[in-house]
């Protein structure tokens, strides 16, 4: 009798389970990205973010009127093919013109997103700062780029944007870049007596000095760094070049030289 249900219910359950599979998220995720040409078949294709012209001219326009807003800090404004629009800036124009962007009515960049680093060791000028900020009220992004080397400071935002405590935390820990006016400069990664920035191309990437628990002394003790194998260097030369009586010869070449006897032994 069991088995005899069992048949019945059989092929109901699993008209249902393709019923329903329709309705969860990864089929409507796959379903997404699939398109339906007239005569009904469906194909997936690539989806690639197309180029607004429109969008791009906007923020070329809006970019000159802060330049124009702003023109003893404004230094250059770009529009790359992402519809972002990047403002340099001197310097010395971080709190007018991030209090600008947040204050202005036709800003209104109310978020910072994230602040982030870049060492160019070959400038003069090595670290660049990057704030991402993000305005919900026109639904906008923008990415404000300044400048500064190992010695000179920035000014913090922290009275601007709450949230610029940890990213500027992150930035002094990561590159070194000094944040003056900070309300609690510390770093935020590392151990607080750890030397050196991690993230500059000066810096090893095996580092200065490795930790590890000793159990003599019952603490974590700091020593030099010791590797237990040394780099290797490795050269992109084909392996059969070793072997010349086993590479394939080409046309027009001359075969290579056999092996000697005293060679063979």
């Amino acid at each position: 009798m069991a088995s005899r249900l069992s048949r019945l219910l059989r092929p109901l359950a699993k008209a249902l389970t393709n019923k329903n599979a329709f309705n969860s998220p990864s089929a409507l995720s796959c379903m997404r990205f699939a398109s339906t040409d007239t005569q009904g078949n469906t194909s997936k294709i690539t989806t690639v973010a197309t180029h607004n012209p429109l969008v791009k001219q906007r923020l070329t326009d809006f970019g000159a009127y802060i330049a124009d807003c702003l023109p003893k800090y404004v230094q250059q404004v770009n529009v790359p093919y992402t519809d972002e629009l990047e403002i340099c800036i001197h310097p010395d124009g971080i709190i007018p013109v991030l209090s600008f962007l947040k204050d202005h009515t036709n800003a209104q960049f109310l978020s910072l997103i994230d602040i982030a680093g870049v060492d160019k060791p070959m400038l003069e000028n090595r670290f660049e700062i990057a704030y991402m900020l993000l305005s919900l009220q026109y639904n906008s992004r923008i990415i404000v780029k300044t400048y500064t080397d190992e010695l000179t400071p920035i000014d913090s935002v922290c009275s601007i944007f709450q949230a610029a405590n940890w990213f500027e935390r992150e930035v002094w820990d990561m590159y070194g870049v000094f944040f003056a006016n900070h309300p609690d400069l510390r770093r935020i990664l590392t151990d607080y007596g750890f030397e050196g920035h991690p993230f500059r191309k000066d810096f090893p990437l095996s580092g200065y000095v490795e930790v590890r628990y000793d159990d003599e002394v019952k603490r974590v003790v700091v020593e030099p760094v010791e590797l237990t194998q040394e780099f290797r260097k490795f050269e992109a030369n084909t392996p059969w070049e070793t072997f010349p009586q086993f590479r394939q010869i080409e046309d027009g070449a001359s075969e290579p030289p056999k092996p000697t006897e005293e060679e063979k032994k």
